[in-house]
């Protein structure tokens, strides 16, 4: 186990949904990592994560909710059980690597004004996760929705999920994915964690918006790492996943478009109802043996 982590300066809360055996991989890195304050959110998984987990580490702290409440929900719940000056969200797929945490924790105590901090996250196999991303312009945005499903790599995309940016270097960055990130309590309890509206997506970038808007910074600190397998809960209900995704898009975009801007939104709800269509096509035919779209 690491000791660079003061047992009493951060709490980890993971949300986890039906995915026992990522769930328990998640908390032993923990555990290796110095965390000693472990909050479990289950989201009413049927898989026996809660007798698994308590089982397995009798110190971790179990709320177990009787309805799933997402992702913003069960993270709003954990964090609230926990009284540390940081707290830690993440999900259940992920695995933290040793002194990741000890690297997250001394860039808070280092920059007072950080309201956020994510580490490097790379997939299973080593690949570099875009975890890191700009608040897209209505250009970029329209770019990457639509000619993602045929050309991954366009200039739209790759400038929203800034594949061309330098990732090994820490920086100020516009929003962080939920997948790990470090609050400090002060900016979490400044605007109320995340916005409970959003059931699964969105919760992220839209805790990013708010905090740079009320004068906090949100940071990629790469000395730490995570791997993040990605998906495993999501994966189990994937259609209604995808339309909770463009759900949680429209309610991003009523909360920041302002102005005359505010009129594109018919245009846009219009637009996102398309590409909900579009996804679920992607999705069954990826089903299918050689099918693609």
């Amino acid at each position: 186990m690491s000791a660079a982590v003061s047992p009493g300066s951060i709490a980890a809360v993971i949300v986890s949904y039906n995915v026992r055996a990522y769930l328990l991989e998640c908390v032993r890195s923990l555990r290796a990592d110095g965390l000693e304050q472990i909050v479990v959110v289950d989201n009413a998984s049927s898989d026996d994560s809660v007798d698994a987990i308590r089982a397995a580490d009798p110190d971790v702290i179990v709320l177990a909710l009787e309805r799933n409440l997402g992702f913003a929900g069960g993270a709003n719940r954990g964090v609230a059980l926990t009284t540390t000056p940081y707290a830690m969200v993440l999900n259940p797929d992920v695995v933290v690597e040793p002194g990741s945490t000890k690297a997250l924790v001394e860039y808070l105590e280092r920059e007072v004004d950080v309201g956020m901090v994510g580490p490097r996250v790379d997939t299973p196999d080593g690949e570099l996760y875009p975890s890191v991303r700009r608040f897209p312009s209505v250009v970029d945005a329209s770019g990457h929705a639509f000619l993602w499903f045929v050309w991954s790599g366009n200039p739209f995309t790759r400038r929203y999920r800034m594949l061309d940016w330098d990732h090994e270097h820490p920086s100020d960055v516009d929003w962080i994915a939920g997948t790990h990130i470090v609050v400090r309590r002060r900016a979490w309890d400044d605007l109320g964690g995340f916005d409970e509206r959003y059931f699964m997506y969105g919760e992220d970038v839209d805790l990013c918006w708010r905090m740079w808007r009320r004068g906090w910074r949100v940071t990629y600190e790469p000395a730490a790492r995570v791997t993040h397998a990605i998906g495993r809960s999501t994966d189990q209900q994937p259609y209604r996943m995808i339309l909770e995704h463009h759900r949680s898009l429209y309610r991003f975009s009523a909360t920041t478009l302002s102005g005359v801007r505010r009129a594109l939104l018919p245009l846009v709800a219009a637009a996102l109802g398309v590409r909900t269509g579009l996804a679920w096509l992607q999705r069954l035919l990826r089903r299918r043996p050689h099918a693609s779209l």
